[in-house]
C-alpha cells in the first residue's frame, strides 16, 4: 500500500532537507507565552489525563472510579462517556479575555487527543464534537475568539499514538464479577472509535507496555495524514503541535529507540510541508507557521520547533524551543495540586532566558468553565504582566542566560519549585537594554550583578513598575539600590540601559 499524500504546492518539499530550511517566524520568538486548552471529552469525569485508556486497565485508579461511578466498561464505555460532554457553559471570548490579560500572545486548542474523539466538524471521522456530545465546533469557536483578540492560533494533535494506545479496549477483567467479559472496545459496531487494533493486544501483554508508541500500520498512517490535511485546510493554524516526534518515526521520543519496520516519515513530512506551504500561500510566499515536535535530534530529524513536555533546557538553545506544561493536570482532575502563581512566573522567566517559549495549559471543567484556583492564577499573572512585560515580550537571550547558584532540575516531567535566592538572576535583552530578573527580593535592598564585562557600560537602571533607581558599577560589577517598596510580590525586573 502506498500513501496518498497530495499537498498544496509551495516553497517546501516533503523532505528533511527542505523542511529544515524553514525559519521560525518572528511572531513566535516574540510571543514568549501561549495558553493551551487541553480540553475534550476526557474532562467529563474530572479524574485526570488518559482516562479513555486507563478506564480499561483493571485495577487502575481511573478504572475503579469508572466502575463505581458509571459502571463496568463492558456496559458503559468511552463511547457512552463522550455523550456526557456538553460544554454547556463554554464562552471562549470571555476566557480569551482572561488569557490576554494574563499575558498570552498566542492561543492553542486541542484538535484531538489519543482518545480518537475530534473537537471539530470532521468529514473523515463521525466521533466528533459537532455530531455528538457538545454539538459544537470547539476548534472553530476557539479560532474565532483568538482572532478577535489578534492572537495567532494553534492546534495540537495527539493522534499518531492512538492506534496502539487504545489496544486495552480489546481486553477483559481477569478477576471479579466481570471476569472474562469483553470490554466494549471489542464490539465491531464501535470499531470506528476503538479501531481494529487487535494486533497490539495480548492478554499476556502488560497494559502499560506502549511499544511501539507509533505503529507501522500504513492504513493508520493514511488516516493520520488525511486528518492533518483536514485540520490544516479547515483552520489554517499558525501552529501545529504533534505529541511526539515527527510521525511515524522514532517510537520512543525520550530515548529515541527505533523499532525495525516502524520508521516511515512519509506521512509526517508531507503534513508539515502542507502546513508550511499553506501558510506561505497567505503570507506572500513566506511561511509564518510553526510546527512543534518532541525530538531532540535537532540536526537530523527536526523539521520544526522543539517542544519539551513538563521540562526545560539547561542552557541557551540557539534554536527557538518551547516548554508545554500545565498548572495542574492535563485534563481536569479534582485530585491535582496546582502550581502557585509565583512558580509559573519563575518557570516562564527561566525559559525565556534560554530562548524558549512557555505554552501553559489552564484545565477546564467539562462545562467549559475554569475553577476559582485557575482564575486566581490568571489574575496574578495579569498583575505581574502589567509590571514586567517589557522584559518578556520581543526579547532575545543575553550572552548568558543568568547567574547565581540555583538552577532548575532537568529531569523528565520534574517541575519542582526552585529555592531561588537574591543572587539568582535570569537575563533577556532588547536592543541596548538588558533585562535582569532577580528571582528573590534581597533583604539588604541591593541587586548585585556579576555578568557584565568592561565593555558593558551602564547608562541607567530602571526597576520596572517603579522607575529609575541608583546604581554603581565598581570593578565591573553592577550594584543597584532598590527602593523599600516592591513593585510586585513575585520576580521583579531591572531594565539596564547599556552604552553600545
Amino acid at each position: 500500500m502506498s500513501l496518498e499524500t497530495k499537498i498544496v504546492a509551495g516553497p517546501f518539499e516533503p523532505t528533511f532537507e527542505s523542511l529544515r530550511s524553514h525559519e521560525c517566524p518572528a511572531w513566535f520568538r516574540d510571543a514568549k507565552l501561549g495558553i493551551w486548552s487541553h480540553w475534550g471529552a476526557q474532562s467529563v469525569p474530572m479524574y485526570g489525563d488518559w482516562y479513555a485508556r486507563n478506564m480499561y486497565i483493571e485495577g487502575s485508579d481511573q478504572y475503579r472510579y469508572h466502575l463505581r461511578h458509571y459502571g463496568h466498561p463492558s456496559q458503559f464505555g468511552y463511547k457512552d462517556l463522550v455523550q456526557l460532554w456538553k460544554a454547556e457553559r463554554f464562552h471562549p471570548e470571555e476566557l480569551m479575555s482572561l488569557y490576554v490579560d494574563a499575558g498570552a500572545k498566542y492561543f492553542v486548542a486541542q484538535a484531538m487527543h489519543h482518545d480518537h474523539f475530534f473537537n471539530y466538524a470532521s468529514k473523515l471521522h463521525p466521533w466528533n464534537s459537532v455530531n455528538m456530545g457538545p454539538k459544537k465546533d470547539i476548534v472553530g469557536l476557539w479560532k474565532e475568539a483568538a482572532g478577535k483578540y489578534g492572537l495567532p492560533f494553534g492546534l495540537t494533535e495527539h493522534l499518531g499514538a492512538t492506534f496502539s494506545w487504545y489496544h486495552v479496549t480489546k481486553g477483559a477483567d481477569k478477576e471479579g464479577p466481570f471476569a472474562g467479559v469483553p470490554y466494549d472496545g471489542s464490539d465491531p459496531a464501535f470499531e470506528d472509535l476503538y479501531l481494529r487494533n487487535q494486533e497490539h493486544y495480548s492478554p499476556d501483554k502488560g497494559p502499560w507496555d506502549l511499544k511501539p508508541w507509533y505503529t507501522a500500520n500504513e492504513g493508520w498512517h493514511q488516516k493520520w495524514f488525511d486528518t492533518m490535511k483536514e485540520i490544516i485546510d479547515l483552520y489554517q493554524p499558525d501552529l501545529l503541535y504533534s505529541d511526539g516526534p515527527l510521525p511515524f518515526g522514532s517510537t520512543n521520543f525520550s530515548d529515541h529507540e527505533t523499532h525495525a519496520g516502524d520508521t516511515d516519515y512519509t506521512a509526517g513530512l508531507h503534513a508539515v510541508a502542507h502546513l508550511y506551504n499553506t501558510s506561505a500561500a497567505v503570507h506572500g510566499g513566506t511561511s509564518q507557521a510553526v510546527y512543534n515536535q518532541k525530538d531532540r535530534r535537532q540536526e537530523i530529524y527536526s523539521v520544526g520547533v522543539l517542544d519539551i513536555e513538563r521540562s526545560q533546557e539547561p542552557h541557551i538553545n540557539p534554536h527557538p524551543w518551547q516548554t508545554d506544561t500545565c498548572v495542574g493536570g492535563w485534563f481536569y482532575d479534582v485530585r491535582q495540586v496546582y502550581k502557585k502563581p509565583g512558580h509559573v512566573i519563575e518557570i516562564l522567566v527561566d525559559i525565556i532566558s534560554k530562548n524558549g517559549n512557555l505554552l501553559l495549559n489552564i484545565p477546564q471543567k467539562p462545562d467549559g468553565t475554569l475553577d476559582d484556583e485557575c482564575h486566581y492564577i490568571l489574575k496574578e499573572l495579569a498583575k505581574w504582566n502589567k509590571v514586567c512585560a517589557e522584559g518578556v515580550y520581543g526579547t532575545r537571550p543575553f550572552r548568558v542566560f543568568g547567574e547565581g547558584p540555583s538552577k532548575v532540575v532537568i529531569d523528565h516531567f520534574k517541575e519542582d519549585a526552585v529555592g531561588w535566592s537574591a543572587a539568582d538572576f535570569r537575563f533577556t535583552q532588547k536592543g541596548n537594554t538588558l533585562y535582569a530578573f532577580q528571582m528573590r527580593w534581597p533583604e539588604n535592598g541591593k541587586a548585585i550583578i556579576q555578568s557584565l564585562t568592561a565593555q558593558d557600560k551602564v547608562k541607567s537602571v530602571r526597576l520596572l513598575g517603579v522607575g529609575e533607581v541608583p546604581f554603581e558599577q565598581p570593578f565591573g560589577a553592577l550594584v543597584v539600590n532598590l527602593p523599600e517598596q516592591r513593585p510586585t510580590e513575585y520576580v521583579h525586573c531591572l531594565a539596564i540601559d547599556l552604552q553600545r
